[in-house]
């Protein structure tokens, strides 16, 4: 059995794949997606925030955990079917309340049963981290 994501263009694949789904709603875009690394934005608008005017974390976190799923599934081993996020930890570091929140997503260690991806989310227009994060995927296999 193949894997079900593809070998070439993930960008392409995963922004198409995302619409009508959550990191579509939210608008996320992807500028990179391959083996080992994802790199996407959004710029931010009103359904990013909380109702206290600032940032929702859930909006970072989609951000970071798209990214690094997307790269998840474009770094599968030979044979496995998918994965799933079995634990992910974000630090917020700050806040943005316009411009563009970007992330770059990194394979930490890619393992036959665990990947491990790091992202570090920024505000573009001004360098400033806004989170750093980290989560594992389990490799899921045919049975």
């Amino acid at each position: 059995m193949t894997s079900q994501f593809p070998t070439g263009e993930g960008a392409a694949f995963f922004t198409k794949r995302q619409q009508g789904k959550l990191p579509g709603i939210l608008g996320l875009e992807w500028e990179t997606v391959q083996r080992g690394e994802a790199r996407g934005r959004y710029t931010v608008e009103e359904r990013h925030l909380a109702p206290n005017g600032y940032m929702h974390a859930a909006s970072v976190i989609a951000l970071a955990d798209s990214a690094a799923g997307y790269g998840c599934a474009m770094s599968l081993p030979e044979g496995a079917t998918g994965f799933t996020t079995i634990e992910l930890k974000s630090n917020f570091l700050g806040t943005a309340l316009t411009g563009v929140v970007s992330v770059v997503a990194t394979l930490v260690h890619g393992g036959r049963n665990t990947q491990v991806w790091d992202a570090v989310v920024r505000h573009e227009d001004t360098g400033k981290t806004l989170a750093l994060f980290r989560c594992t995927q389990m490799v899921l296999w045919p049975k």
